[in-house]
C-alpha cells in the first residue's frame, strides 16, 4: 500500500492526465451513442424501408468487425487512402461513437418496433394528439424498457476506450504503461487501474440490475 501511494504521489500528474483523457473520450462516446443512436433507432423503427434496412445492414457489418480492427483501419489505412493525418484522440472518438450509435440504435429500434399498438389506439380514443402520445406514453414506456440494457452497454464502451491506447491516445491505460516502464511495479499499477474501472463499472451494472427488476416488464400484456 505504501509503495502504491508513493508511486501515485510521484506520478500523480500523469495519472490525472490519463484519467482526464479517458473521461473526455468516454463522455463524447456516450453522448454521441445515446443521442445519435436514440434518434437513429427511432427513425429506423418508424421508417423501416428508408432507414431501418440500411441501419440493420450497417449494424450487421459492424458486428462482424472487432473494435480493435476497426480502430486500426481508421487510424492507418483509411487516413493513408484519404491522404490526411488526424489526431488519434478524434479517430478513437469517432470509431467508438459509431460503434455505440449503431448498438444503441439497434436497442431502441427493437423496443420501439415492439411497442404495442393498443397503447396508441387507447390514446386516440382518449383524444390525445400524436405529439402527446409520443412524449407522454411511448417515450416514457420505451425508456423504462431500454435503460437496464443501455447502462451495461455504456460500461462496455468505457472498457473499449482502452483500445485507444494502441493508437497512441494518452488515456489511462497508456499512462499506466508509461509509469510502469519507469517504476516496474505492475502489480500495484495495474491493480490500481483495475480498481478504477471497478469503481465506475460495478455501480452502473448494479443500477442496471436494480432497474431491470423494478422497471421492465412485458408491455404487450393486456
Amino acid at each position: 500500500m505504501r509503495t502504491f501511494i508513493q508511486i501515485l504521489a510521484r506520478h500523480h500528474s500523469a495519472f490525472a492526465q490519463g484519467l482526464l483523457v479517458t473521461l473526455k473520450l468516454v463522455l463524447l462516446v456516450w453522448s454521441a451513442g445515446i443521442i445519435g443512436g436514440g434518434a437513429l433507432g427511432i427513425c429506423a423503427a418508424k421508417l423501416k424501408n428508408l432507414v431501418g434496412i440500411p441501419v440493420r445492414v450497417a449494424s450487421f457489418v459492424l458486428s462482424g468487425i472487432p473494435i480493435l480492427v476497426f480502430l486500426f483501419w481508421a487510424h492507418y489505412p483509411l487516413q493513408a487512402i484519404l491522404g490526411v493525418v488526424i489526431d488519434p484522440f478524434y479517430t478513437a472518438t469517432v470509431v467508438l461513437a459509431i460503434v455505440n450509435i449503431f448498438a444503441v440504435s439497434d436497442l431502441v429500434s427493437n423496443h420501439v418496433s415492439e411497442f404495442p399498438e393498443q397503447y396508441n389506439v387507447a390514446a386516440k380514443v382518449c383524444g390525445l394528439s400524436l405529439r402527446t402520445t409520443i412524449f407522454r406514453i411511448q417515450i416514457p414506456i420505451v425508456f423504462r424498457q431500454i435503460v437496464p440494457a443501455l447502462l451495461p452497454l455504456q460500461v462496455m464502451m468505457l472498457h473499449a476506450t482502452l483500445f485507444a491506447s494502441l493508437i497512441s491516445v494518452e488515456e489511462t491505460f497508456r499512462m499506466a504503461q508509461r509509469v510502469n516502464s519507469v517504476e516496474y511495479k505492475p502489480i500495484q499499477i495495474y491493480s490500481a487501474l483495475a480498481l478504477f474501472f471497478l469503481t465506475v463499472s460495478l455501480p452502473v451494472n448494479g443500477l442496471a440490475i436494480w432497474l431491470r427488476s423494478r422497471l421492465t416488464r412485458n408491455i404487450s400484456e393486456r
